[in-house]
């Protein structure tokens, strides 16, 4: 048919509408409708004769009418009418047609319908009326998705559209309901921007999870704890510890394990005190099962020994004893003793003995460094003294290894007033987890009675604040103390410390008696203990949107002191920690202050309250204020805040911050480089680190400063092996450290920058985010707080709390360490520690050839042939070339020369055989796994942290890991125990006496 006859065809219908017989009218839309997409210029001059068709109550066909005029109107480019005259079509409009104009209005119908939900819901008004057409398209296309199997299709609309019921349908109907209920919380997660409506989700996954034949326990705890519902996951345990099953005990332990990982002490505790006791008949004394703490002692700065002694109380919420009962039924008596493990579990303390245990036995520390820090760093600079001693007690953060601090007792003494305030402190840091020892620990330094003792307020300020970093997010035994000590003292420095101290031990508990005498004394308005107590009760009340923030922004306006308006700041923005669009009304009236010190709090306000959320709204506030704002302080911090919003989805903030990076403003650069470092801290991400690169040798000193500090938190755990930058970065900080002609504050970022690379003896990173996807409190709050070493250095400490161990400690039911191997299926140099540093010589020796011991190579040669048997039972291929030497050994007593001229290269295995415990860098996580036939097998598969363990064989005797204890060396100044800690001697120590056997 031509075109002219086709145009005289749509005429001829056109003119049949205006005809008085229905039937001539239908017949001439039946065949437009086929055709509009043809016609529909011809047909756009009578869609006036059409609409009064489909508004006409007595035309039979008004459905048909209406589907043509939307058509007509969605070529126009008229969607809002087309879509309106689409319902008006009713069932013929075909949502399962495959065509651009019902695709267009489908998603035109769900973006109208979504938007009409959310205002209904953020009006909180149920009433909202939407028009009943326009629900039923929706809903016959999510019914259709649903009848087509396309899940995922279906969760994405279901839940944006807030309907509930049509993602309870779509997750029930699905092949494979757990995979499906994990895709529909990573949507929750991503997509969902109202925290309200987040958990209203999340509830119902709970009930789904919970109707299955088989409950994903791990999974609903994880929930319940974003829900804050305790007594829910109490009753969970207690259901799984009381079972005759051992499997489900060791599930139970493992739960506790993941929610302890998530840092929510409050939440934790609860659970705790929920879970019901055993049933009692009569209560006798039993000596508890849990491990004891080792004993300790320390070398102080005034070169006196502190020991741990016998009479020390146990204040850390768990007694020596506990009534395990003659009980009614044995099987009450299984439940006793399963309850003390998880209770000690949830308090914190098992995790924290073994994680001291790790730190210890496994730390590498490179006390080398630290001298050749220490001989570069002139007296007279305090600024970098502190800095050496900041850097000595993050290298050594949980290892309990004060070697540095005993060998150079003198050059420590000279550290006066704050400096002296910081160097005790950071013996908290080294010691952070010694939950048992702490107070004894530190006892040669703490306030002896009455209001001070006698002693240096600084030093004793310092060890207050100590006490908190030993017990940061598990303080139940000292907080009685810190608030003793605190009520005991008028003296302003040693305020400072307890509120400190205090806010660590009790964060997030939200105690308001310890509230109570924080507060008094921020309203004795003394500066330094003023900026302590505001962020204290920060730190007491984080992300309860209490209503004490309202009392605490009104003294902020009241005092004169910037300090303690600037701790009063920072404080209320902690207070709103994760409560999102909760938080809106405290932000916008931060954010308006014409106080900058205010708005400041405001931008941690906002980084807080959307923590991990890449929430679009926040990030467009926090960039708006980053280039408006006319103070520098703000600028500065706003692009900071980028790196908390973002830190669940690390590689955005590169390509956010990267044209903030080149700002003309040297504040806006250094925000820039510290966000960065935030969100994209332990990744080692390759565009984090080439967006800081430029910015270590920036022309302004403080931007260089916060880029090598930032520089260090990205590349943490990350070897050369896989960046080969990251040894050119350690060249880089010890130039700078070692050029006389380099200015302090660049000096200083590299002296803690050298710090945060070697962390925890090189056995932690930086995480904020648990394995299951939660944010880590306590992590994320000990980021913000460090962030403030801008105007105070002693908060540099708080930075240990965002320390998590690099580890996979597998656990048995008596939650003691099983020695048995695994595989990291990886060249072992990807992942190895970083080699130690070595005394430049001045002349260079010829190279000779290396002389070997036969009983060395035999040793070497059966060590490869376990590890290539070990590689043949996990079946894995590779190359398991050990590359050791075949040198004869005919002459078993010789001495063999292993030249270098004569040896072939070796090659790398693709493998390396681990023992429990071991150090797993997060990079290495991807490779682990447990060997077949190994005789245990893990609860939950798991590739770091705490895994509880089955034993396949539990008939044969086990040989247990982490026996060795952390001791401090006693007063001599010998490091006892610890063969790991590098010692330094000005030369080489002679070798230890031997008998040598022929």
């Amino acid at each position: 048919m031509s075109a002219a006859t086709m145009v005289s065809s749509a005429g001829g219908l056109l003119a049949m509408l205006n005809e008085s017989h229905p039937a001539l009218k239908v017949h001439a839309l039946s065949h437009l409708n086929s055709h509009v997409h043809f016609f529909w210029p011809e047909i756009s001059d009578s869609v006036p004769l059409i609409e009064s068709l489909s508004e006409d109550e007595h035309f039979i066909q008004r459905p048909l009418a209406a589907l043509v005029v939307s058509k007509v109107f969605y070529f126009l480019g008229e969607l809002s009418d087309s879509l309106s005259y689409a319902l008006g079509a009713g069932s013929l409009f075909d949502v399962s047609e495959d065509s651009d104009y019902v695709r267009t209005l489908l998603a035109k119908a769900i973006d109208e319908y979504v938007s009409l939900k959310t205002k209904a819901a953020e009006a909180n008004d149920d009433s909202a009326v939407i028009d009943p057409r326009l629900e039923a398209i929706v809903e016959r296309m999510l019914d259709q998705s649903i009848a087509e199997g396309k899940n995922h299709q279906t969760i994405g609309m279901a839940i944006e559209c807030r309907r509930l019921d049509k993602l309870e349908q779509a997750v029930k109907s699905s092949d494979n309901v757990p995979a499906t209920i994990n895709y529909c919380i990573d949507v929750a997660h991503s997509f969902v921007n109202r925290r309200e409506y987040r958990l209203e989700v999340l509830r119902l996954i709970v009930k789904v999870y919970e109707e299955l034949s088989s409950p994903d326990y791990l999974s609903i705890c994880q929930r319940l704890m974003f829900l804050d519902e305790p007594e829910a996951v109490a009753s969970i345990l207690e259901k799984l510890l009381r079972s005759d099953n051992l499997d489900d005990a060791l599930l139970a332990f493992q739960i506790a394990f993941d929610l302890f990982e998530n840092e929510h002490q409050a939440f934790l505790l609860k659970v705790r005190d929920h879970l019901p006791s055993p049933k009692l008949q009569s209560s006798v004394p039993v000596q508890s099962s849990e491990p004891a703490q080792p004993e300790s002692t320390t070398t102080t700065p005034t070169g006196l020994a502190a020991t741990s002694s016998e009479d020390v109380p146990m204040t850390d919420g768990a007694s020596q004893t506990e009534s395990i009962a003659t009980l009614a039924d044995p099987s009450e008596a299984i439940y006793s003793e399963r309850l003390t493990k998880i209770r000690g579990i949830l308090s914190g303390e098992t995790s924290i003995q073994l994680t001291l245990q790790f730190l210890y036995s496994h730390n590498k520390s490179d006390l080398l460094i630290l001298k050749t820090i220490k001989q570069s760093v002139e007296m007279r600079n305090s600024v970098c003294h502190s800095a050496t001693i900041y850097a000595n007690a993050i290298m050594h953060a949980g290892t309990t290894v004060d070697t540095f601090l005993r060998e150079n007792l003198d050059w420590l003494s000279r550290a006066t007033n704050w400096a002296k305030f910081s160097a005790t402190a950071g013996l908290g840091m080294i010691h952070c987890g010694h939950l048992q020892q702490g107070r004894s620990l530190m006892a040669p330094y703490l306030p002896q009675g009455g209001a001070g003792g006698g002693g240096s307020p600084y030093s004793e300020g310092g060890a207050l604040y100590a006490l908190g970093l030993i017990h940061a997010n598990h303080g139940e035994g000292i907080k009685q103390f810190l608030r003793e000590s605190l009520r005991s003292t008028n003296v302003e420095v040693i305020q400072h410390g307890a509120c400190l101290g205090l806010g660590l031990a009790a964060l997030g508990t939200a105690d308001s008696e310890i509230f109570d005498d924080i507060k008094n004394v921020l309203y004795t308005d003394s500066a330094v203990a003023g900026e302590a107590a505001g962020i204290s009760m920060g730190l007491l009340m984080v992300g309860t949107a209490s209503e004490k923030a309202a009392e605490m922004l009104a003294y902020s306006h009241e005092t004169q002191h910037e300090k303690i308006i600037r701790g009063l700041a920072l404080g209320i923005a902690l207070t709103v920690y994760g409560r999102e669009e909760e938080a809106d009304t405290l932000i916008e009236q931060m954010t308006r202050d014409q106080d900058p010190i205010i708005r400041y709090g405001g931008m941690y306000a906002l980084a807080l309250a959307y923590r991990g959320t890449s929430n679009n709204k926040a990030i467009r506030q926090l960039l708006h204020f980053a280039v408006s704002d006319v103070s520098d302080d703000v600028r500065r911090t706003a692009v900071l805040a980028l790196g908390f919003v973002l830190y669940s989805d690390p590689e955005e903030t590169p390509r956010i911050v990267s044209l903030l990076s080149e700002s003309y403003n040297p504040h806006v650069r250094y925000g820039a480089a510290m966000a960065v470092g935030i969100s994209c801290a332990g990744t080692g991400l390759s565009e984090a680190i080439s967006l800081l690169e430029p910015l270590t040798s920036d022309v302004v000193d403080f931007v260089r400063q916060g880029a090598l500090i930032a520089m260090a938190m990205v590349m943490i755990q990350t070897s050369e092996a896989s960046d080969s930058r990251v040894g050119t970065f350690r060249r880089q900080l010890e130039k700078i450290i070692l050029d006389k002609h380099e200015d302090t504050m660049s000096k200083m970022g590299a002296i803690l920058a050298s710090g945060i690379l070697d962390a925890g003896g090189r056995n932690v990173t930086i995480k904020l985010l648990s394995k299951t996807k939660h944010d880590k409190m306590s992590a994320v709050v000990g980021l913000a707080v460090f962030s403030q070493f801008w105007y105070w250095y002693p908060l540099i400490y708080f930075i240990s709390l965002a320390f998590s161990p690099t580890a996979l400690i597998g656990l048995n039911h008596e939650l003691k360490v099983p020695k048995f191997d695994f595989l990291s299926h990886a060249k072992p140099s990807l992942f190895e520690y970083p080699k130690p540093t070595v005394v430049p010589t001045a002349t260079s020796a010829v190279k000779l050839p290396t002389a070997v011991l036969s009983t060395s190579a035999r040793a070497k040669a059966a060590k490869a042939r376990i590890t290539k048997k070990e590689a043949e039972k996990a079946q894995e291929k590779g190359d398991t070339s050990s590359g050791k030497s075949k040198a004869s050994d005919k002459d078993g007593d010789a001495m063999q020369v292993d030249s270098t001229a004569d040896k072939k290269p070796e090659s790398e295995p693709s493998f390396e055989i681990l023992t429990n415990p071991a150090r797993v860098v997060p990079g290495q996580e991807k490779f682990i796994k447990f060997l077949e036939e190994s005789r245990y097998v893990p609860v939950r598969s798991a590739p770091s942290g705490f895994v509880l363990l089955k034993d396949l064989r539990p008939d044969e005797p086990e040989e247990l890991s982490l026996t060795d204890t952390p001791s401090s060396a006693a007063a001599t100044g010998q490091q006892q125990g610890s063969a790991t800690a590098m010692a330094v001697d000005e030369d080489p120590a002679p070798p230890q006496p031997f008998e040598y056997s022929s």
